[in-house]
């Protein structure tokens, strides 16, 4: 590659080596994506787990607590809440009833055909 070093010691690098940025939508992107047989089979693999995480989102911001508020509530640190919501972290059934009673809920699960 043809790098040139600027007086702040960062690479610039000329638009016909790395090509023009076309921004995309994500949806754009996404709809796209679904089209590929194996990026859809994978993400129906995954999709329970993060309709589990955009639910826990969503309780957490409708009851308008913070991830630091509910790590509180749970003697934990906030990057244990992070790292559940990103779905980096996968608790244990324990954790989950704990999780539901800090954040004033019920648990439920169901199981469907």
């Amino acid at each position: 590659m043809n790098k040139k070093q600027n007086v702040k010691n960062k690479y610039v690098f000329t638009k016909e080596e790395i090509g023009e940025f076309r921004p995309v939508s994500f949806r754009k992107h996404f709809k796209e994506s679904m089209k590929d047989q194996k990026f859809h089979e994978g993400y129906k693999k995954i999709e329970p787990e993060y309709a589990i995480i955009r639910a826990i989102i969503e309780a957490r911001i409708k009851k308008n607590i913070s991830q630091k508020m509910l790590a509180k509530r749970l003697g934990t640190g906030q990057s244990a809440i992070s790292r559940l919501e990103s779905g980096t972290y996968n608790p244990t059934f324990k954790f989950a009833q704990k999780l539901a009673k800090a954040l004033e809920t019920d648990l439920t699960f169901t199981f469907s055909k």
